[in-house]
């Protein structure tokens, strides 16, 4: 009896295991009203708040930092293989863009030879005095009194020279000699442009811009733009006059001693005359038109300016326009004389009167 009460009651344990579970109580919204049981509301737990979003915290800035938008960055022509003056030589590596006056023009490879900031210190000496030179050479042979010329040309090595200019020329030159001495090992870091340019340079090198005397007495260093590309853009400018006034010099001191003739004699840039005038107006008018192309592309081509083609354009229909109008005022004066002429005979006026007056002298 016991087992079988036991058997029994295992079975109704296991049974209980298969029957449903109770339903709970749905709620259900009434179609009438829509109103549906009040939902719990959990109240926001509030979190503590990060300290360093309450205060506003400065971070250290390195001195004299500089912000890459506002200095000289190196690697400008990095993507060009070739030199932009000479497109047919590579292009020295030491020549990438980040000095004034770099068009990449070494064929000599004295870039990564010698040092390279004492070649450009070099470079703009001889580019200032030479751009002195240009203009003291021919106003001393229109100026000059004669005694102090060699048969009116300038006194030069080639020219040869009197005493008092040989002894004048000496002189000079020992004080340029003596101003290279105190000055080529200056510090210019310190001095107020020095200071400019090592903030300009700062991420090319640490030896700021060749030819800093720190002397601009009219201010003009800023006359381009007072920050980075303003200065180096009149860098640019005063190396190429400087490298034109020394082929110019050069130029002087050949012609004089091949042919004997001051430079100023039957130039056209000494003396007054309507070529040189002329050569200019055209040369400006020629480059408001056109332009020549890259010269780092091949082919190297003359194409239109910017809006080139609609001034060569407007130009044209002027002269067109012009003509035409020249065209039929000359069309209508001459149809006004046709009608006089019809009437009172003036095309035969001038010969009937020269015949009347030769009419009164028998040996004309």
């Amino acid at each position: 009896m016991k087992f079988s009460a036991f058997i029994i009651a295992a079975a109704a344990g296991s049974a209980s295991a298969f029957a449903p579970a109770p339903i709970k109580a749905r709620t259900v919204l009434s179609a009438a009203t829509l109103e549906a049981p009040p939902a719990e509301v959990k109240e926001p737990v509030e979190e503590p708040a990060d300290a360093s979003m309450e205060v506003e915290q400065d971070f250290p800035v390195a001195e004299n930092f500089v912000k890459d938008s506002e200095r000289i960055l190196p690697g400008r022509y990095n993507d060009k293989e070739n030199s932009i003056a000479i497109p047919f030589l590579p292009r020295p590596t030491a020549l990438d863009g980040s000095h004034a006056g770099d068009f990449g023009f070494d064929p000599l490879g004295l870039s990564e030879k010698l040092d390279f900031y004492a070649m450009q210190e070099s470079e703009v000496r001889h580019a200032r005095l030479a751009m002195l030179a240009a203009v003291g050479w021919p106003m001393s042979e229109l100026l000059a009194p004669s005694w102090m010329l060699q048969h009116g040309c300038a006194p030069s090595v080639l020219n040869g020279a009197n005493p008092l200019a040989a002894l004048s020329i000496i002189g000079f030159l020992g004080a340029a000699g003596f101003f290279e001495l105190k000055t080529s090992l200056r510090q210019s870091s310190s001095t107020p442009m020095g200071k400019i340019h090592s903030k300009d340079m700062g991420a090319v090198w640490k030896y700021g811009v060749p030819g800093d005397y720190n002397w601009d007495p009219l201010d003009l260093y800023s006359s381009c733009g007072d920050d980075f590309k303003g200065r180096k853009g009149l860098r640019d400018v005063e190396l190429s006059h400087g490298r034109v006034a020394m082929l110019g010099i050069t130029y002087f001191a050949f012609w004089e001693a091949l042919t004997g003739h001051p430079i100023v004699e039957n130039n056209m840039l000494f003396h007054p005359n309507a070529l040189f005038p002329l050569l200019v107006a055209g040369c400006t008018a020629w480059s408001q038109i056109y332009e020549v192309g890259p010269l780092n592309e091949y082919p190297i081509e003359i194409k239109y300016a910017n809006e080139g083609e609609m001034k060569l354009k407007r130009v044209q229909n002027g002269i067109k326009d012009t003509v035409g109008q020249i065209s039929e005022s000359a069309a209508e004066s001459k149809k006004s004389l046709d009608e006089l002429d019809s009437k009172y005979g003036i095309y035969e006026a001038p010969k009937k009167f020269s015949e009347a007056v030769r009419s009164t002298y028998k040996y004309w």
